[in-house]
């Protein structure tokens, strides 16, 4: 079958972009490997209406309602090669099946790589954030580390005091210059200069080098983030953000290929679910009207 659009990713903005498409009777295939980048989170926060909600709820919530439309199939898993045809784009699947489409929307959202500190990743999500707008509220304005990764850090350290009493672990990332410093005093953050060796316990207690240990209800850190290989194969354009590179789109979610749309945390410096199907919604729009009016 040739599907009007193929959809990479079946969370927030690929469930956005569906919508749309579904709703013009277009024939719509989501390929989903469901790996929603906010998984490990027990509530998600921010997105009117659900604020506070499991984000697994939200995300089969709509699932359910974009499958209630008769165009729209839905296949569960990975997308290994993806290449241009003579009818738009084919695409092969971990299993080596084939689908084609005229256009294509990337939701492939993103992978966040921790620093390789034991206990981090095994308290992502939990105790362990990168989004004080999406899980600051609820420290209830208690103890809150900032792992520093690199400069970029100084952000996180600068905005978090509005959240709770606020400690910067350098890590050995960087040296604040003075006027830094004096900002940090400013905002009342405390700097911690021992490296940080280990995250354990609840509640969360982090261990220095210097064997000393300290107590904190939560930890931020800004986590590089890897885009889908697929944009390689695509050859999409990419732009470097401070956490790392994100496709390039217009303000139509279009990217550098023609007949490729990108949305959600793919095609942002930085994302959210209330972003994520914004930007969605705008992608399923725009592909539509390419399918109309042609690129």
């Amino acid at each position: 079958m040739l599907y009007d659009v193929i959809i990479i990713g079946g969370s927030y903005a690929g469930l956005s972009a569906g919508l749309p498409l579904a709703r013009a009777r277009r024939r719509v295939l989501v390929i989903d490997a469901g790996l929603r980048r906010n998984r490990f989170a027990a509530a998600s926060h921010g997105f009117l209406t659900q604020d506070g909600a499991a984000p697994g709820e939200i995300a089969a919530e709509g699932r359910a309602q974009l499958m209630n439309y008769p165009t729209v199939d839905w296949l569960h898993g990975e997308v290994a090669q993806v290449r241009r045809d003579e009818q738009g784009f084919c695409l092969t699947d971990q299993r080596g099946e084939q689908h084609r489409a005229r256009l294509l929307i990337l939701a492939t959202g993103i992978v966040d790589e921790l620093p390789p500190i034991p206990g981090l990743a095994q308290h992502w999500g939990t105790h362990v954030f990168h989004c004080p707008y999406c899980h600051g509220y609820e420290l209830e304005l208690g103890r809150i580390g900032v792992l520093a990764t690199s400069a970029l850090s100084m952000h996180q350290a600068l905005m978090l005091p509005e959240w709770g009493s606020t400690t910067l672990l350098l890590n050995d990332a960087f040296e604040p210059s003075a006027e830094e410093l004096a900002q940090l005093e400013a905002r009342g953050v405390a700097l911690e200069r021992s490296a940080l060796v280990r995250l354990q316990g609840e509640p969360l207690e982090a261990q220095l080098l210097d064997g000393r240990r300290i107590g904190f209800d939560g930890i931020f850190v800004a986590p590089r983030m890897r885009a889908s290989p697929l944009t390689e194969q695509l050859d999409c354009a990419m732009e470097e953000g401070p956490l790392g590179p994100f496709i390039k789109t217009d303000p139509m979610q279009a990217t550098s290929i023609p007949g490729v749309f990108a949305c959600g945390d793919a095609a942002r410096a930085a994302g959210s679910v209330p972003l994520a199907v914004g930007d969605g919604a705008m992608a399923g729009v725009a592909a539509h009207r390419a399918l109309m009016f042609g690129l």
